[in-house]
């Protein structure tokens, strides 16, 4: 058990724990939809930590950029079990390409379909996902691709919130517990306009770019062909005063560069 200490906040998360460990007893030969985020990484940890027949399964598209499947590989390397990639050409999806507002649904469906039958030709039947407790199912598309797929999601039905997650996965030494929330690239387009695989690479590349200024938890989101930045809050002083330093790191990618005054929002 992860040492966790604090009243009836440790009592909380001790049963948890319990019951994880017990949904873990009670199921065999496990996949795991696993993203390399904090919420799959912790679940993979605690299913490994159970004895549990778990693989974690990475679905390639052009939606992820390449760092969240280096942290997936990485992850896997320190826990010490295999990761299965199953590449899915999701852009061949015309209801995900064409991107209607509930594209979030039709994506799910493919990725999630796919991994269940990768998934089932390796002999297992359960397929699990990251899902949490603080996760609002009303505001997810996608959640109700997973349910119609039998997908299960054991953090959310044990009653683990995000915070508890991440206060696990630091007592755990997990370097994915202080990771920030990342959506897929597709989001950063807006709906009614098709998804293409070059404007998903420049947008990576233009993330990159200013991550390596120094950026964090941020999106670069796309505004008829320009570069909207959402920042933290507490670096948008910082940003305006280096405006041409960033306008030049992006601007192999995206000509015109915008900063969105309202600051970073939740996907």
């Amino acid at each position: 058990m992860e040492r966790i200490t604090g009243g009836a906040d440790y009592e909380r998360t001790v049963k948890r724990q319990e019951e994880l460990a017990a949904f873990f007893k009670a199921h065999a030969h496990m996949a795991l939809a696993f993203s390399g985020g904090v919420d799959s990484a912790y679940l993979l940890y605690a299913g490994l930590r159970a004895g549990a027949d778990i693989r974690p399964y990475y679905c390639k598209t052009v939606f992820q950029p390449q760092f969240e499947y280096e942290d997936a590989k990485r992850l896997a390397r320190e826990l010490d079990v295999e990761l299965t990639t199953v590449e899915l050409d999701i852009l061949s999806v015309p209801k995900v390409a064409d991107n209607p507002p509930d594209r979030c649904y039709h994506c799910k469906s493919a990725l999630f379909g796919a991994l269940k039958k990768r998934a089932a030709k390796d002999g297992r039947l359960l397929l699990l996902d990251g899902t949490n407790a603080s996760d609002d199912e009303e505001d997810r598309p996608g959640m109700r691709a997973l349910r119609e797929l039998g997908v299960r999601s054991p953090l959310q039905e044990c009653g683990f919130t995000k915070e508890e997650i991440r206060r696990c996965s630091k007592e755990a030494g997990l370097f994915t517990w202080n990771k920030p929330a990342y959506a897929c690239l597709a989001t950063r387009v807006p709906a009614e306009n098709t998804i293409e695989q070059p404007l998903l690479r420049r947008v990576e590349n233009a993330e990159n770019a200013l991550f390596k200024l120094g950026y964090t938890d941020f999106r670069v989101r796309v505004f008829h062909n320009a570069a909207r930045l959402q920042l933290n809050i507490g670096q948008m002083a910082r940003a305006a005063a280096e405006a041409e330093r960033i306008r030049d790191a992006l601007r192999p990618y995206f000509e015109t560069v915008l900063l969105d005054m309202a600051g970073r929002k939740t996907d």
